[in-house]
This record gives C-alpha cells, sequence and structure tokens, in this order.
C-alpha cells in the first residue's frame, strides 16, 4: 500500500513542479483578450522536503482507549508515548521562496522509544504506526494508522505547522487525536467515534529532495526532468470562460485556544476549481487580481422534526488566495500555455487551503472592502492590515455562539459549512464575452455534526459536499420553498427567498421566512409581509454575529457593521427594517454571503402572496412569492416599505446573458494541504 501512494504522490509531485518548464517567459495573452504579464508570474526557489529524521510525542488517556470490559479498570491511566521517525520518511512538503506552501499526501513512520501498556489493538500495533498525510475528502488532514493494514487509530484535528528556514525544520503543534470510527468500533463503544483521547506534537528535521529554480513561471533549473503527461493532461471538456467553484469542503476545525468568552472561531478547509476552460488569475497581495474566501456557518433546527428554521450562525472575513498548486483534483488539470502556473489556476486545476490556513488571522481580510458581484477590492489602503489592533481567539474567523453548538441546547440540530470563491477574473470576462458569465456558481456547502462542548468543540462532515449551491438550498429538502432572485441582471449578484409555514398545533401556523445574500452588493434592507386580518404573535428577527470595530477594516469611518436587530412595525402589513444607508451606512443589512431569518405564528392558514424587500444602497424596492397568512383565499396588497436613499451605481458594460441554473455534482476525492504562515 505504501508503495503505491508513493508512487501516486511521486508523479502528482513531477506534474507539479514539471509545469513550470512548459511556461513561456514571454508576455501571454489569454484568448486575445486578458494580457498577463510574465513579470507577473512567480519567481524563486521551489523546494520539495521530506522528513530526515524526527521525533513524536503523544499524551494519551489510556482509560477511554481500552475496551469497555475493561475500561473501569484502567480509569485515569495516563501515558505519553515517544517516538522517533523513520529516517527519509517520504512526508513531503512543498517551500516556495522559504514559505511553506503546505504539505501533500505521505507517511511518517514511527519508531516507538518506549513501550507503556496499552489496550490490546493498539499496542499489537505499536510497531508499525505511522503518521500519514490524507488525500482531501477525507475529513481529516493527518492520521494514525497501522502502516501495514491501513487500520485508522486516531485522527488528528486543531493542529498548526511551523517551518523554519534557517533550521529547516517542521513543526506540528496543538493537535488533537480523535477517536476513529474504526478504533470505536473495534473497542466496543461506537458513540466513542470522534471524542478527543489526548494529543500529539510532532518535530522533524527536514531535506531537500528536489529543488527547483523558477523565474516569471519557467523552470530554469531542476534536480529531475518533469513529466509533462504524467496524468494524461489533456484539454479538459469545462464550461467557456473562467469559472471558479468550490470542489470541496473538507472541514470545519477550531483551533487551539480559540474561544473568546460566550462564542468560539472556527476555519473551514476549501478546494478550489477552475470548472472552465480559461486561467483565472490567482497573483497574490499587493495585486488585487486573485480571488477572496469567506466561509459561513448554518444551523437547520426547530419544530417537531428539526426542520423548522434554517439560521446562519457564524461568518468569517476572506482569505485572500496566492499561489495556485495546480492540482489533479478537480479531474483533468491543464497547465499549457497560456495559462501561468502558480500565478494562475489553469483549467480544470485545483488549489487547497486547508481550515488551518483559512483560519490564520494575519492572513484574511475585512469583507467590507470587497464587491462580492465584481471581485473589486483595493490594493491601497491594504485590504489585508491587521496593525492597530490585537486578536482575541475568535478574530476575523467564523464566530460561534457556544450555545448555538452545545449538543444538549441544540438537540436534533443539523449543520452546514458554506464557502465562495469571488474571482474578478470572472466579472472582467464577462464585461468582455457576455454570454461567459459563471459568477453566481462559486458557493457550495456540506452537512457536518457537531460533538464536544463546552468551549471546544469537534466537527464530522456528515455528507458530501454539494457543489455550486449555497447552504439554504438544503432547506428545501425538509418541505420549504427556496427562490433565487435577481434584481439587476449583469449589474449586480443574486439572493435567495427562502420560507416554510408550519402547524404546529391546532389553529397555529408558524411562518419562517429566510433571506440569504449570496453576492448582492446593494444588500438587503428591508422585508414586508402581508398579513391580511390575520392575528400575528410569537415576532421574531435572526442574524449572524458581526465582527466588532477594527482598524483599517473598510466599514465606515472604521466603526464596524452594526448588530442591532431590526425594527418591527405592524401598520397593516408587518415590516422589519434596519437603518437606510443615508442614516448609517454600517447598519445591519443583508450584505452578502449573510443570511437573516424573520418569523411570527398567525391564527391564519397560508396563502400565495407578495412580500416587499427593499435595498440597501441602490435600487427600487421589489416584491417577491412568499406564503403569508391571510383571509377569505384573496391575495392581499402589500403595503411597500420606503425607498432606501440610493448610492449611484455605475451602470456595466455589456449585460450577461442568463445562465443555466447549475446541476450539483458529486465532489472528486482531492488532496489537501495545510500551510502554517505563507505570505498572502
Amino acid at each position: 500500500m505504501l508503495k503505491k501512494i508513493l508512487i501516486a504522490l511521486t508523479l502528482s509531485l513531477l506534474v507539479l513542479i514539471g509545469s513550470y518548464a512548459v511556461q513561456s517567459a514571454k508576455a501571454r495573452n489569454r484568448a486575445g483578450e486578458l494580457n498577463q504579464k510574465a513579470s507577473d508570474a512567480p519567481t524563486g526557489t521551489l523546494q520539495k522536503m521530506i522528513v530526515e529524521n524526527g521525533s513524536v510525542t503523544m499524551d494519551l488517556d489510556v482509560s477511554r482507549l481500552n475496551p469497555e470490559s475493561l475500561r473501569g479498570a484502567a480509569a485515569g491511566n495516563s501515558q505519553t508515548l515517544h517516538f522517533s521517525v523513520g529516517a527519509n520518511s517520504f512526508f513531503p512538503v512543498l517551500v516556495f521562496n522559504d514559505q511553506l506552501r503546505g504539505p501533500v499526501p505521505g507517511s511518517m513512520a514511527l519508531i516507538p522509544q518506549n513501550v507503556p501498556a496499552l489496550p490490546s489493538a493498539l499496542g499489537a500495533s505499536l510497531k508499525q504506526l505511522a503518521v500519514e498525510k490524507l488525500p482531501s475528502g477525507q475529513g481529516f488532514d493527518l492520521a494514525v494508522r497501522d502502516s501495514n493494514t491501513g487500520f485508522t487509530f486516531f485522527n488528528i484535528q486543531g493542529h498548526q505547522y511551523d517551518y523554519n528556514p534557517a533550521a529547516q525544520s517542521l513543526a506540528i503543534t496543538n493537535g488533537r487525536l480523535l477517536i476513529s470510527k474504526e478504533f470505536a468500533n473495534a473497542l466496543g463503544r461506537p458513540s466513542d467515534a470522534g471524542s478527543i483521547a489526548g494529543t500529539i506534537s510532532i518535530g522533524a528535521a527536514m531535506q531537500p529532495a528536489e529543488i527547483t529554480q523558477v523565474a516569471n513561471g519557467q523552470a530554469q533549473s531542476m534536480m529531475m526532468p518533469p513529466l509533462q503527461h504524467a496524468l494524461n493532461p489533456g484539454t479538459p471538456n469545462l464550461v467557456p470562460g473562467p469559472d471558479v467553484i468550490v470542489g470541496d469542503i473538507e472541514s470545519v476545525e477550531q483551533p487551539q485556544g480559540a474561544v473568546n468568552g460566550n462564542f468560539v472561531g472556527l476555519g473551514v478547509g476549501t478546494v478550489s476549481c477552475n470548472n472552465g476552460d480559461q486561467p483565472i488569475d490567482w497573483h497574490p497581495l499587493p495585486n488585487t487580481n486573485h480571488p477572496v474566501i469567506p466561509q459561513n456557518l448554518y444551523r437547520m433546527s426547530g419544530g417537531a422534526d428539526h426542520t423548522e428554521r434554517f439560521e446562519q450562525i457564524g461568518q468569517s472575513w476572506m482569505k485572500h488566495a496566492f499561489f495556485a498548486l495546480e492540482e489533479f483534483i478537480c479531474g483533468t488539470c491543464n497547465t499549457s500555455p497560456p495559462c501561468v502556473t502558480g500565478d494562475q489556476l489553469c483549467p480544470g486545476c485545483a488549489d487547497t487551503y486547508v481550515a488551518s490556513l483559512n483560519y490564520d488571522q494575519g492572513l484574511i481580510g475585512s469583507r467590507a472592502w470587497v464587491n462580492p458581484f465584481t471581485g473589486v477590492f483595493p490594493s491601497n489602503p491594504d485590504p489585508n492590515n491587521h496593525a492597530g489592533h490585537n486578536h482575541t481567539g475568535t478574530s476575523h474567523r467564523v464566530t460561534v455562539a457556544t450555545s448555538d453548538l452545545i449538543p444538549a441546547q441544540n438537540p436534533g440540530a443539523t449543520y452546514f459549512a458554506e464557502a465562495d470563491y469571488i474571482s474578478p477574473t470572472e466579472y472582467a470576462w464577462c464585461q468582455a464575452h457576455p454570454g461567459q458569465c459563471n459568477m453566481y456558481n462559486n458557493v457550495s456547502y456540506r452537512p457536518f455534526t457537531v460533538s464536544g462542548g463546552p468551549t471546544n468543540f469537534t466537527f464530522i462532515a456528515a455528507g458530501a459536499t454539494v457543489r455550486m449551491q449555497p447552504a439554504i438550498q438544503t432547506w428545501v429538502s425538509t418541505g420549504a420553498t427556496v427562490a433565487q432572485v435577481e434584481p439587476d441582471p449583469g449589474n449586480d449578484g443574486i439572493w435567495f427567498m427562502g420560507y416554510k409555514v408550519t402547524n404546529p398545533s391546532a389553529g397555529v401556523w408558524h411562518y419562517e421566512y429566510a433571506l440569504s445574500n449570496e453576492n448582492l452588493d446593494r444588500a438587503i434592507q428591508s422585508f414586508s409581509v402581508p398579513v391580511g386580518g390575520a392575528n400575528i404573535s410569537n415576532i421574531g428577527f435572526h442574524a449572524p454575529p458581526q465582527e466588532p470595530a477594527w482598524p483599517n477594516d473598510g466599514t465606515f469611518n472604521n466603526l464596524g457593521y452594526s448588530s442591532t436587530p431590526w425594527a418591527v412595525d405592524q401598520s397593516g402589513s408587518i415590516t422589519w427594517s434596519t437603518e437606510t444607508f443615508a442614516t448609517n451606512q454600517n447598519a445591519n443589512a443583508i450584505r452578502f454571503g449573510t443570511l437573516y431569518n424573520f418569523r411570527f405564528d398567525a391564527d391564519q392558514p397560508p396563502q400565495t402572496a407578495n412580500a416587499t424587500v427593499g435595498f440597501f444602497k441602490t435600487g427600487s424596492p421589489m416584491t417577491v412569492e412568499i406564503q403569508a397568512p391571510g383571509q377569505g383565499g384573496a391575495t392581499p396588497t402589500p403595503t411597500p416599505t420606503p425607498t432606501p436613499s440610493p448610492t449611484p451605481t455605475a451602470t456595466a458594460t455589456p449585460t450577461p446573458t442568463p445562465r443555466p441554473t447549475p446541476t450539483p455534482r458529486e465532489p472528486p476525492a482531492p488532496r489537501e494541504r495545510p500551510t502554517p504562515h505563507p505570505r498572502p
């Protein structure tokens, strides 16, 4: 098995490194439209490092690892296991210009230095254990396995990577050892799967196995010749134009110490895929031609079947992408010119940011700087400037109240992680090619289960990634209605109107509404529902937590976005609203990547009606079809909200042709790579 892993890994690495050799040093023109200068391409030294030697320490609560019949006798038995790492273990990491770009699948053999008393299954495998970097799609980054049988004892979560280029050393710290499903079953306690059994730390001296000098995207010298067609890269059958999608949501993780009062900070690991036939710019800051990656967390709960409501419970700032790895994860990866590897994501290729990179607080910038439809954000001031403030454990991460996660307080709840890649390349291409606009399918989601608490949580994938759809679409499977709305085609993005009506008791109907903004820059300021002559009670509103104010956060006067709940007016219709843009530019509007909920109970059954939605920055209110209470079967006439103060918006050039609704596809089996502190 190990041999097969090594062969496959070697081929993948050779293709990655060899892809630089096929790049021209001349300025390139992408399909005669988008100019790419060779000077923008990456220049430096790319090293593939493997383990020369090292040590591993595991602190185990052995009382958790005994079979059920022996568990009580071993209570409180804690053991520390020491291992050396087999010389020249093939656990490769890629380092570009002395910055760790991430590990790729491989394995380091563990040689025990002490032999404590261990449960029989673990003790029998002690001399053949290995720490493995897992392929993407496994739900975890690292695992402790029997290298002969492949049996997984522990999955590793919460760890951090640190590479010291001067010493050529790699440290992996703060890893939590989670009992695998296999091991839990072997112990006779399936419910213990995912529970914490101890911690792990790794220190390793690294040595270069291959060194490639790259100049303007071209390999100048390397220790091994490139295998340009090792994995048969051809011309992928992809959609016209550039099209970045979230090919896989790998994991949701809470880093060590990511707690601030009653809130925790999380990160979402993502694999991007270029689903198009044109390259996507991936230039690092201070260049602004690269995607940004917001992350969200949702919860479905309430009612007899725990599906009454769908709420957003957390949001992050945005990771700024850099240096595309051109991985063979999404299918065929075509790195042929005019694509410039590293500085562009080539057609059919993938690039991975594991959770530890996406929650790195020094590498993520405020959402307020970016236009979510065009992908445009400034280079000056720096949208990734963290000067002038100190981070807490939750700062800029997906911030979630512990009360929204503790299993005992959320019985029957299910959770969904969502991620988005917002790319200015797609918008620029759309303006020049109106029939090739791919800015609407960049969001994907994945279900997770949550365990732990009260302040440390574990997230286990409960299904496959659903590609090219926002998380609110999962609500449809429970009987809710979700409709896509595009108020100004070609000039602004889309949002989703979701609603569900239930009948919790005789004569009472519960009305639940969710407004989800995918990439609508103008944002939403008001929501009005006609109620006829119905008696209304239990009026509610829900919104995810907002970031506090930070220096250089892109909000007006750096005051941060408001978290003030929306006001309610029951004059005729029931209307929720926040302040207008003219009154407060930082008002609590429904901005991109956020979902707000509105709810009430009524004594009348549902009928088809029109709700009125008012916008925050610009544009007149519009109506959308919903269900609402009423009398006599007549459709109520909505009462429009006051027109919000408009802000002029430049009219975009050619209006793109409406696109077909994407069909979700099953995710690939990608490779992942964590990265500690690369520069953005």
